[in-house]
């Protein structure tokens, strides 16, 4: 397994990745995807198996202090081997920053795991005011 950076060529891999997970907003329009992983500010990082996307994560930073985690996901045959680890940390790499904030509402177990400080959020809907 190697982690290197997205490609359009991956889209494919990662679309299944987001379908497995039930996440819909990627796939239901996967031209829009690709702009979205590939958007300025976005570092997306894919971690592959023999040419398969095991594992993809999105990063989005200001190159410099802040970096917040948007999207990840690891095949669920390929879990349990810190692949998503793996990507957390070399997106931040990529991405630059000292530190990732993150929301979620399905993996708060394997977020705590990790060197942390839990802090209140909010994901707001600006169609919905």
């Amino acid at each position: 397994m190697h982690i290197r950076r997205y490609c359009p060529d991956d889209l494919p891999g990662v679309l299944c990745l987001c379908e497995a997970e039930h996440w819909p907003s990627f796939s239901e329009d996967p031209p829009r995807a690709n702009r979205a992983l590939t958007a300025p500010g976005v570092t997306t990082m894919v971690a592959m198996e023999n040419d398969r996307v095991v594992g993809f994560a999105q990063m989005q930073s200001d190159g410099e202090l802040q970096a917040h985690l948007s999207v990840i996901a690891v095949d669920k045959d390929y879990r349990g081997r810190a692949i998503a680890r793996e990507l957390i940390g070399v997106a931040l790499r990529e991405a630059g920053g000292k530190r990732v904030d993150l929301l979620t509402d399905s993996a708060e177990n394997f977020y705590s795991k990790l060197p942390h400080r839990r802090m209140s959020g909010f994901r707001l809907y600006p169609e919905m005011s």
